[in-house]
This record gives C-alpha cells, structure tokens and sequence, in this order.
C-alpha cells in the first residue's frame, strides 16, 4: 500500500465512527457508552489523521506525488476531530445537569411517565436547591410563562405546542392541569421527559415545565433549549 493514502484511510475511519456513534445508539445497536467511545475514537482517529497528513505534505516527495488526496486526509480528518472536540467543550462549559424546570421551588412532578423511567439511571425526583443554583446561573431565561388565557385556553394551547414541536404525548389531564410526554433527541435518541403544568391566577393563568433527561449526568443544554423552544412556541401562537 502506497504509504501516502494512509491518513486517508484513518481520516475516513474516522469520519465512520463519527457517523455511526449516534445512529447506531439510537437504533439499539449498541448502549450510549459505546457511542461515546466512537465519539472519542473519531477524534483521536481523526487528530492522527490530520497530523499524518500535515506531516506528509511538508515532504517534498509525498506532496508532490499525492497533494490531492493528503489535503483530503487533512480536511476529512480535521472535521472529525473538530466535532467531537467542539461537543466536549460544550459540555464543560456548561453545568453538569439534567434537570430543567421553570419552578425550582415546587416543580411539576413527573406521574404517568414513571413506568417509563423504571430503567432509567436518573431518579424522577427533583434533586434539589444545589441543582436549581447551578440552573440560574446557566439558564436565567428559563421562567414561568404568565399569560391572561384562561387555564382551559392555556392547557390546549400547551397540548398543540406539544405535539407541534414532535413531542410524544404520554398523557394529557385538564383537569389536573397537567400534560406529560416524552422527547427524543436527534441524533443519539436520547429519551428525555416533560411535564407541563397549568394553574390559575388572578389574571390568566401561569404556565410551568419541566424536562428531565433519563440518562447521562449531563444533557449539554437539551432540557433548557427544549424548555425555550417550547416558551417561544407558546408566546408565538
């Protein structure tokens, strides 16, 4: 094998376990650990590929008989390493959490989704004042929605957000004020699951939600973005 079109092939393996980590997770050809280890194996793969790469473009000799395919190598290999390195840094920039909620102080409970979580690794239960800290510094816009709807007008309002945004739907209880559903991610097909609750006030009602995630220490910002999202959407319609 002509050694110049090695950090291809390492670029290109690289680049497949960047692809596969997260579909393979999702589709339960493996367990989220293994998609991980992928994930970390496609950037040192990747960083290798790049550095040979480099290393062989600043030889004359295989600059010359292979420039095309080395400046390949250097860009594929580049790209998976850049991906799972930016995630890393996102998730040390932010707090290890999984638990997002608008009311830190008496947030929704989760009810119908509980058999759902019998396997999860993260308890339903609120876990506490030091997670509700850490929330407030990370996500200060995730507040309670005050809107003059009447609390019917309001739950309904809620359900079509809900299923507009692609949540699936575990139970809707009007007169509880309360709709619970599940979430799954795009790309690792993480289960995650929200409540929703709706109660009066002296002019309208107050809108409250809360998304958990069913596994991992952190959910690099999903419960909040999703919480957001929701929000816009309500204030949108």
């Amino acid at each position: 094998m002509n050694i110049s079109r090695l950090p291809l092939l390492v670029a290109l393996l690289a680049l497949l376990m960047l692809l596969f980590a997260g579909p393979g997770t999702r589709l339960g050809l493996w367990e989220y650990g293994t998609g991980f280890l992928l994930m970390r194996g496609a950037f040192f793969a990747g960083a290798a590929a790049a550095a040979l790469a480099l290393l062989f473009l600043v030889i004359p000799r295989t600059r010359r008989n292979a420039a095309s395919t080395l400046v390949l190598a250097l860009v594929v290999g580049s790209v998976a390493a850049w991906v799972p390195w930016n995630g890393l840094q996102t998730v040390r920039s932010l707090p290890f959490i999984h638990d997002i909620t608008t009311d830190t102080v008496n947030p929704p409970v989760f009810v119908a989704v509980l058999p759902l979580r019998a396997d999860a690794a993260n308890p339903p239960e609120y876990p506490g004042e030091e997670v509700a800290q850490q929330q407030r510094e990370a996500y200060p816009e995730v507040q309670p929605l005050l809107t003059e709807l009447s609390t019917a007008e309001a739950f309904d309002r809620a359900e079509q957000v809900a299923r507009e945004l692609g949540w699936e739907i575990v139970v809707t209880v009007p007169q509880d004020g309360r709709i619970e559903a599940t979430d799954t991610t795009f790309w690792f097909g993480f289960k995650d699951d929200v409540v929703i609750r709706v109660r009066p006030t002296a002019d309208g009602s107050r809108v409250d939600i809360r998304s958990k995630s069913r596994v991992g220490r952190s959910d690099v910002g999903a419960n909040a973005a999703r919480i957001e999202a929701f929000l816009e959407a309500f204030e949108g319609r």
